[in-house]
């Protein structure tokens, strides 16, 4: 006999409110189900969907979206939204060119109310929605479904400080989903008895009824209502230690099992109940389902393509970031000064080497990226020699702190920027094409783009020992690019390569450079002699190789990030200051939002690869027969 299936049948929340409540764990299977055969295929976030299966059903059986307001914190956790928001028959897209995203985004559905990608945002972003739905008279809900990973940011608790003090008739209702971290402490059963009592709509009519009663009795009956909150909250504190929350201005509920739909759907009508701000705090587990998810969530945090019978990733191989991890262990060994800060992401940036080599010289601070850049400010200071691993994209969290803690007062803090240049799958959100631009604009700071793992160990050397103050080095996702023979760069500065008189130049850096060098063997080919000059140190640009490019009647400039503000704009002036006069052409992502697709894709679609750099400098120097190229 064939199980009904259900998820065919859902087109929207509607239809999952249809269901009857015996059918949601099947529904919940079969979500699973798809999540973890679409993401061995796609890859992509794993372990924390197959965690809010059961949540993400009570949220949408009891909140009428997308009149009420679902936020997602990073929106990394929103595949069974996807599913049962109209997307099911589309879920198979996932992370694929012209797919679904693998966060929220506006543009996608309008059940999407906030695009995600970064964390610790939600709550900012839904007391801002409640507090226009308030201004404006609209009943709606606005709820923030925030993991507990995202309470070590800090723009968490600017929020909770914030929005708790926004009281009565602000309808804001905060989830948190604590999935490995145990915020307030296991209570035992009493707790989870009175847990359940406060889950209960009854509760809340019952409660808010008594003190409107209360309210209304002249004189004595506003002090009654307070004398019996404040022996109340007296008595909830000696039982159990979670008033972290009502301090701050929020009705807290729970701990409770994040897994039963039943009880999630009734305490999330209780907190409908209520006329104050709310925080539900829910536990789940990671990875939930899926035996490999369950016992190593970390790794199935964020995964590529992987079996689905034995859990192993398709792909083989060392990466940069592997080639990082191994070369800070090693200098690690060789200096006691050197020290490595992660921002929750030890496993992803290389470091779990150097963590179990060195434990207390390794600091994982938590999604906290401007405390990351500021505590290794104070390292410095302390006489350490500081290493913070980062993706690029989580760079730009601390802008500020790179320009006033670091660069400003001279102090030697290392930037490992992981994740340099197209990321692929991820998208927009995570595409690491700023870092070049915002740190250009950074004085006294030095950065590296190493496009091998020979010049990523030669850059970290340089810059931990060579550099004064703060250096970043930069380096991409994936594999080390296979170069044409003869095209190994050396050095921490520049290389070149064919004839200094060559009427062009084309100019790069980091990963471009490999295909740099087979555009300029394949001009060879059609007749045409190129110089290739690889920047290796891309702040401050080498004098010497803009020297070189000026003495060329075309410069070409292949740039993997933004063009305004990046390095092949401060290479075009350095240019005219050594008078050049002939055409300078700059090929970058124009000032947009890099949508997502394969790294390769990418690369045709900006004109960053071979064939692009090819058909560029044929188009441009054609355009000019008076010029001689060859």
């Amino acid at each position: 006999m064939e199980t009904q299936r259900y998820l065919p049948g859902i087109h929207g929340p509607e239809d999952l409110k249809k269901l009857p409540d015996a059918a949601l764990p099947a529904l919940a299977a079969e979500i699973r189900e798809e999540m973890i055969g679409t993401v061995s295929k796609n890859g992509g976030h794993l372990a924390s969907n197959l965690g809010v299966v059961e949540l993400t059903i009570a949220l949408l059986r009891v909140f009428d979206s997308p009149r009420d307001k679902i936020v997602w914190d990073v929106g990394h956790q929103c595949y069974a939204f996807k599913m049962l928001t109209g997307r099911a028959e589309r879920f198979d897209t996932l992370r694929k060119p012209g797919g679904l995203s693998g966060f929220t985004r506006r543009y996608e559905s309008e059940h999407d109310i906030f695009s995600g990608g970064h964390s610790s945002v939600a709550l900012s972003a839904a007391y801002g929605i409640a507090a226009a739905n308030k201004l404006s008279g609209s009943k709606n809900y606005t709820v923030a479904v925030v993991g507990d990973g995202a309470f070590t940011g800090g723009m968490v608790y600017e929020a909770l400080n914030n929005a708790g003090r926004a009281g009565k008739g602000t309808r804001l209702i905060v989830i948190l989903n604590d999935n490995e971290m145990s915020i307030s402490e296991n209570v035992g059963s009493l707790a989870r008895y009175l847990a359940m009592i406060k889950a209960n709509p009854r509760y809340f009519r019952l409660k808010a009824r008594t003190e409107q009663a209360l309210n209304r009795i002249p004189l004595v009956g506003r002090p009654t209502a307070q004398a019996l909150y404040q022996a109340k909250t007296k008595l909830k504190n000696r039982i159990y230690n979670s008033t972290m929350f009502e301090d701050l201005g929020f009705r807290y509920m729970g701990p409770l099992d994040g897994h039963d739909i039943g009880h999630l759907c009734e305490a999330l009508r209780g907190a409908v109940e209520a006329d104050y701000p709310i925080l539900l705090h829910v536990n789940t587990r990671k990875g939930k389902g899926y035996s490999f998810a369950e016992q190593h969530p970390d790794t199935f945090h964020g995964i590529s393509a992987f079996d689905l019978v034995s859990g192993e990733t398709l792909y083989a191989g060392a990466s940069f970031s592997d080639r990082f991890g191994a070369y800070i262990a090693e200098a690690g060994e060789r200096d006691a000064r050197i020290c490595c800060i992660t921002a929750a992401m030890a496993l992803g940036t290389g470091l779990e080497g150097f963590n179990r080599r060195f434990p207390d010289r390794f600091f994982d601070v938590g999604i906290a990226e401007q405390h990351a850049t500021t505590f290794a400010a104070g390292l410095a200071r302390g006489g350490m020699l500081p290493v913070f691993a980062v993706y690029s994209t989580f760079l730009q969290r601390a802008y500020d702190q790179i320009i006033h803690d670091c660069a400003m007062q001279g102090l030697k803090v290392v930037f490992a920027v992981d994740r340099a240049g197209f990321v692929g799958a991820d998208g927009e959100s995570h595409q690491g094409v700023f870092d070049t631009a915002f740190l250009n604009s950074v004085p006294d700071i030095t950065v590296y783009s190493p496009a091998t793992f020979a010049e990523l160990d030669a850059c970290f050397t340089e810059a931990l020992y060579h550099t004064e103050g703060s250096a970043a080095v930069r380096y991409p996702r994936g594999l080390e690019p296979v170069l044409p023979a003869g095209y190994e760069p050396a050095g921490t500065a520049w290389s070149r390569f064919g004839p200094e008189n060559a009427a062009v130049s084309v100019v790069t850096y980091g990963k471009c450079f490999a295909e740099a060098a087979e555009a300029c063997e394949t001009l060879k080919e059609k007749g045409v002699t190129a110089q290739l000059i690889k920047l290796t140190r891309v702040k401050p640009i080498p004098r010497e190789a803009v020297l070189s490019a000026a003495k060329s009647a075309f410069v070409f400039f292949f740039e993997e990030g933004q063009r305004f503000g990046g390095i092949g704009e401060t290479f075009a002036d350095k240019l005219l200051k050594y008078r050049f006069r002939g055409r300078y052409v700059l090929t970058a992502v124009q000032g947009e939002f890099s949508v997502q697709d394969s790294i390769p894709a990418l690369y045709h679609t900006y004109r960053l690869d071979s064939a692009g750099i090819v058909e560029t400098v044929l188009a441009e120097i054609r355009t000019d027969p008076e010029k001689n190229a060859e």
